[in-house]
């Protein structure tokens, strides 16, 4: 897969079912895994807890998020000294639904962030292979754009990262959707227009940029950077970069004077970023948290009234009506025994029923009977 668009139509997935148990001494057969293809680079995230619960980080890597119910016992399970072959056989449990979201996070050595229009984009087509969408107008690029580096006997992926506006932090614009796609970077090149040649202030603008990152995560903020800056081929771009080198002086973050316009500059700055890549630790990885088993029940019940009617709910009863099957006598008998066994048909007599009182279990409906 390459991208999650799929999954705007499709949503629910359901694995096939076990089967029930079965008689001549057989259990149910398993049912077969749901194997659901994302995109390399795609995070798992448990919708209720937020735990991260898969990285798919790597060409194929398997994660299991959800497991089924156990399956059925045959009829063998349920033998007696005096009844070798019953006919009861068990049903499987059910599981529970299990809501998962699903984030798509781009894999690169290398993050291109900036302003919209500082000629990220330019930049990418210049160094790589790659073929973005170009044009002189704020957001041009609305996804990222990735590209290979091919520098001496070694290669490296940069990432486009969609310019990024003031208030991206919190979401304005696209912000948290370009965001998320440099935190799996290993560096960052910074691009400023370093012309002012819209009437911007470069020095402004990084702040602005540096603000954004920080207020996102302090993991992002803290990954090694380098400027690029851009458009060095504009008069005035090099009275804007004195001043940035002044501006920036004790932070030790290097400089690199670059024009995509006319390709001149790149060869110092690509050598610096190999230089830097060969120091620092492979792509970020996500820790993965223990996902919960799936079917699960928690013991007890619980009683109350419906006006008249008597409801027995919890965990004791879901277990009860899950591995019962309504249509056959012996597993209705046994339907009666755990009633009898697991207090519930003490505890309506306590709480006043008759045999003139209806009992809901469920869908289940009946009359209580001594």
């Amino acid at each position: 897969m390459s991208t999650l668009l799929d999954f705007k139509f499709a949503r629910f997935f359901r694995a096939t079912n076990g089967e029930a148990g079965r008689g001549n001494m057989q259990s149910g057969k398993s049912g077969e895994d749901l194997i659901i293809k994302v995109p390399v680079g795609t995070r798992v995230r448990d919708l209720e807890s937020g735990k991260i619960i898969a990285d798919m980080n790597r060409p194929g890597r398997q994660r299991t998020v959800l497991r089924g119910g156990r399956g059925g016992k045959g009829n063998a399970r349920f033998a007696t000294p005096t009844k070798q072959s019953p006919h009861y056989a068990q049903n499987g449990q059910k599981t529970k639904e299990y809501e998962v979201e699903l984030e798509l996070m781009t894999i690169a050595d290398v993050g291109l962030v900036g302003l919209p229009n500082v000629g990220k984009s330019t930049i990418l087509s210049v160094v790589t292979s790659a073929k973005p969408k170009i044009a002189n107008y704020h957001f041009t690029t609305l996804t990222p754009n990735l590209g290979v580096v091919k520098r001496y006997d070694t290669a490296f992926v940069v990432a486009d990262i969609p310019g990024l506006i003031e208030g991206a932090a919190e979401g304005a614009g696209l912000g948290h959707d370009f965001l998320r796609h440099i935190e799996r970077t290993r560096m960052l090149v910074h691009v400023l227009d370093i012309s002012g040649c819209e009437g911007r202030d470069p020095i402004e603008d990084y702040r602005q940029i540096r603000s954004e990152l920080t207020q996102y995560s302090e993991k992002l903020a803290e990954l090694p950077e380098i400027i690029a800056a851009n458009k060095m081929d504009i008069t005035g771009a090099e009275d804007w970069l004195n001043l940035l080198k002044e501006e920036l002086a004790d932070t030790g973050v290097e400089i690199y004077p670059v024009s995509a316009a006319t390709g001149k500059g790149f060869e110092p700055l690509l050598d610096r970023i190999l230089e830097m890549l060969k120091t620092l630790p492979k792509t970020l990885e996500f820790e993965e948290d223990d996902i919960s088993p799936s079917a699960q029940y928690e013991w007890g019940f619980n009683i109350e009234m419906d006006g008249e009617v008597f409801v027995v709910s919890g965990g004791t009863v879901d277990y009860i009506l899950d591995t019962t099957n309504a249509e056959d006598e012996e597993s209705m008998r046994r339907f009666q025994r755990l009633l009898e066994t697991e207090g519930i048909i003490d505890a309506l007599r306590q709480m006043g029923a008759t045999e003139e009182s209806v009992i809901r279990l469920g869908e289940w409906e009946f009359d209580f009977i001594e």
